[in-house]
């Protein structure tokens, strides 16, 4: 099988020849760059080309020689503006906080304070800051942060998909599909509760929901308007060459959901059901939401309204257990990710423990399809070389 034939063969819940691998498909899949070098050093491969292309969380573009080496079936088509609204398809030399070689966006800029930190700024204004010693950048500005009237957010100008990126899109998918055999998963995002973090801060936006949630439905459905009218440029652009569409919301806490289950369905659901319905009416690819944590309680109502693959699958998670998940779940979700925990036994076991459980992980999953090899969320950059090989030599001698 090609590597995009075992993705589809997987998705359909069949048995492919082997099982299906993501290394760094997707920007909750992968790798930091720091990681990234030093896997590649110790593989005694070049370490000159790595791209840093998601700047929030400093995630490499996973090179082929390495997709080769673990495995990986997947490649990821980025939008232009993955990270602060830079744009990607232009590069400079940089380097990282170990001194190691990267490739930068060449519009990429942050300022160097005095203590060490440095910080995004947009316009004069400081988006975004990443702490001396820090390992990635948090927002710090949310535009929305003291919106209070409706005639405020119905003002809010959402984003919209440029004919520059449109064109980006349909060069870089055509490119991906005619000269890679990979199966290609698309970034297209179109987060909802995750974008009301973004716009009105975190805790500001849990206290809309509950004291003045006309305000947040306003914004929701002006949010959904805006992703649908971007769905349909993103699908125009790419066509049918995308095997995956990703959307995303962290739903879950690491104990429960962020949210009751029944505001979960009044408020969320319904407004996902037109993203999710939508990207099934124009497109062949599969519905994958990346959604962290304890979400065992609405998994019927995700699957209800369209969703065929779930992210990170975390499986530390109260009900998230592999063996619960596949027996009540595996004929109707693919799930893609769980391969490995990586709060505990991806940096801290020994490695026998840890091939123990990643082997006990893939035999519950992989077996009769609808499995995708992914470790709990991205790799990060204290994870030793050593530990990388172990993980994913471990899912490729897996028959």
């Amino acid at each position: 099988m090609t590597h995009r034939e075992r993705i589809l063969c997987t998705l359909s819940h069949q048995e492919p020849d082997r099982m299906a691998i993501d290394f760094g498909g997707m920007r909750s899949t992968g790798i930091t760059a720091l990681a990234y070098n030093r896997l590649r050093k110790h593989l005694g491969l070049s370490i000159n080309n790595t791209k840093l292309y998601d700047l929030m969380q400093q995630l490499a573009e996973p090179e082929l020689d390495v997709l080769e080496r673990f495995g990986g079936d997947v490649v990821q088509l980025h939008s232009l503006h993955p990270s602060f609204g830079v744009p990607i398809d232009r590069w400079k030399p940089g380097s990282l906080s170990d001194g190691s070689p990267c490739l930068e966006p060449a519009d990429f800029n942050p300022v160097r304070l005095e203590d060490g930190s440095l910080e995004v700024r947009e316009n004069g204004r400081v988006i975004a800051r990443m702490p001396a010693g820090g390992y990635w950048y948090d927002q710090v500005y949310h535009p929305l942060a003291t919106a209070d009237t409706l005639t405020e957010i119905e003002a809010f100008q959402f984003g919209t998909i440029s004919q520059q990126e449109q064109e980006y899109l349909r060069q870089e998918s055509k490119r991906l599909y005619e000269q890679t055999d990979y199966a290609i998963l698309g970034e297209f995002g179109g987060n909802l509760f995750e974008a009301g973090h973004g716009d009105f801060g975190y805790e500001r936006f849990l206290e809309l929901l509950i004291y003045n949630r006309e305000l947040v439905e306003c914004y929701l459905d002006r949010l959904v308007a805006n992703h649908l009218k971007n769905l349909q440029l993103y699908l125009d652009a790419v066509g049918d060459r995308i095997q995956v569409i990703q959307f995303g919301d962290d739903l879950g806490t690491q104990e429960a959901l962020q949210m009751s289950p029944k505001m979960y369905r009044e408020i969320f659901k319904p407004r996902h059901a037109k993203l999710f319905q939508y990207a099934h009416e124009h497109s062949k690819a599969a519905v994958f939401l990346h959604s962290c944590g304890a979400i065992y309680d609405i998994l019927p109502d995700l699957i209800e309204i369209g969703v065929d693959v779930l992210n990170p699958v975390q499986i530390s998670s109260p009900n998230m257990q592999p063996e619960k998940l596949k027996k009540e779940f595996g004929d109707k979700l693919s799930f893609w990710g769980g391969g490995c925990d990586t709060q505990y036994f991806l940096p801290r076991a020994a490695l026998p423990e840890m091939q123990r459980h990643v082997s006990e992980n893939i035999k519950i999953f992989a077996k009769g399809g609808g499995y995708v090899f992914n470790q709990v969320h991205n790799i990060q950059s204290d994870i030793t070389p050593e530990r990388v090989v172990t993980l994913y030599e471990t899912a490729l001698n897996r028959r």
